[in-house]
C-alpha cells in the first residue's frame, strides 16, 4: 500500500496510498489514532515522517477498513453526547440518532430529581451515562444480557468517574424484579432477522443479539412494552428506540400494555425513531 515510499514514508504519503482503499477522513483518523496525534495536527505536519511500526500498523487498520470492520471497533471509541465511549465487538455501536432517545428522557428528569431510571440492553453504556451526567442526583441502573458489554460499560462509567450507576446483568426487566422506576429508557435490536441489512457494512460486525429481534424486529419491543408498566411508578415514562417504520406498530404495543399519552417523535430527518407513553396507576 505504501507505493515504494519506504519505511520512513511522511504522513501525507501513507495517507494518499491509504485513499485508494478507505475514505480520506477514515484513513485520517486511523494514521491519527497510530500516532497518538489530533487529526489537525497530521494536517499540520503532512511532511512528518511516519516511523515504519506505525507504518505497519496503520497497513494493517487500512487493511482491516477496506475489509469492512467498523472505524469505531478499529480506534476502540466513538463519540457520543458529549464524551468518547470504549467500544468492542462485545457492544453495539452509538448512533447518532440515539442521542433523541437521551433529549427525551431528561427532559422527563427534573435536574434536580433523585429519580430512578433504567437503560435496558446498555451495551456501552451510552444512554445510561448519558444520562447519570445530566442528571447527577438520579441513580440509573444499566441492564445487559451481555456480561463483557457491562464489563465495557463499567470501565466508560469509570473513566467518566460517574458513580450514580449501577449495572445489572439480565434479560430486560427480569434484574428490576420488586423495583419501580421514573423512567425506562432502551435502544433494544429492532431489525428483522431475515432483513438484509444484517449482511451489510458496520453491521455485519456488530453483535447480531444487539440488532435483530424475530421476524417482524419487534419480538424484544413487545417484551418491553409488556413487562414495563409493572416496573413503572404512578406517571413514569417508557422511552424506546425503534426503526422508521415502526411507528404504528410500537405505539400499538404501548397502549396495548395501558401506557398513555402514547406519541412518537421523529429524528432530524424527520423519521419515527423514538416511541414514548406514561404509566398511569391512578385515574
Amino acid at each position: 500500500m505504501t507505493d515504494g515510499s519506504g519505511p520512513e514514508a511522511s504522513a501525507d504519503a501513507c495517507l494518499r496510498a491509504a485513499r485508494a482503499h478507505v475514505e480520506v477522513g477514515e484513513a485520517a483518523l486511523l494514521l491519527a489514532h497510530v500516532l497518538g496525534r489530533s487529526r489537525g495536527w497530521l494536517y499540520a505536519h503532512g511532511d512528518a515522517p511516519v516511523p515504519a511500526p506505525d507504518l505497519a500498523r496503520f497497513e494493517q487498520l487500512v487493511a482491516r477498513r477496506a475489509a469492512g470492520e467498523p472505524v469505531a471497533y478499529l480506534l476502540g471509541t466513538r463519540g457520543f453526547w458529549r464524551f468518547d465511549l470504549a467500544v468492542t465487538p462485545d457492544t453495539l455501536i452509538p448512533r447518532p440518532e440515539t442521542e433523541l432517545l437521551v433529549e427525551l428522557a431528561l427532559a422527563r428528569i427534573p435536574a434536580q430529581s433523585a429519580a430512578q431510571v433504567a437503560d435496558l440492553g446498555t451495551g456501552s453504556g451510552a444512554i445510561a451515562l448519558a444520562i447519570a451526567s445530566e442528571r447527577p442526583q438520579a441513580r440509573v441502573v444499566a441492564v445487559d444480557i451481555s456480561g463483557d458489554a457491562l464489563e465495557v460499560a463499567r470501565g466508560n462509567a469509570a473513566a467518566l468517574d460517574l458513580d450514580n450507576v449501577e449495572f445489572r446483568r439480565g434479560d430486560w426487566l427480569s434484574p428490576l424484579a420488586g423495583e419501580r422506576c421514573d423512567l425506562i429508557a432502551s435502544n433494544p435490536p429492532y431489525i428483522a432477522e431475515g432483513d438484509a441489512h444484517l449482511a451489510q457494512g458496520d453491521l455485519r460486525f456488530e453483535p447480531r443479539g444487539a440488532l435483530a429481534s424475530g421476524a417482524d424486529g419487534l419480538e424484544a419491543i413487545r417484551i418491553i412494552a409488556a413487562a414495563a408498566p409493572a416496573h413503572l411508578r404512578d406517571g413514569g415514562w417508557l422511552l424506546v428506540e425503534h426503526g422508521w417504520e415502526q411507528g404504528a406498530a410500537v405505539r400499538a404495543l404501548f397502549e396495548a400494555a395501558g401506557l398513555v399519552d402514547v406519541a412518537t417523535e421523529p429524528d432530524l430527518e424527520q423519521r419515527d425513531r423514538v416511541t414514548l407513553g406514561c404509566n398511569r396507576l391512578v385515574r
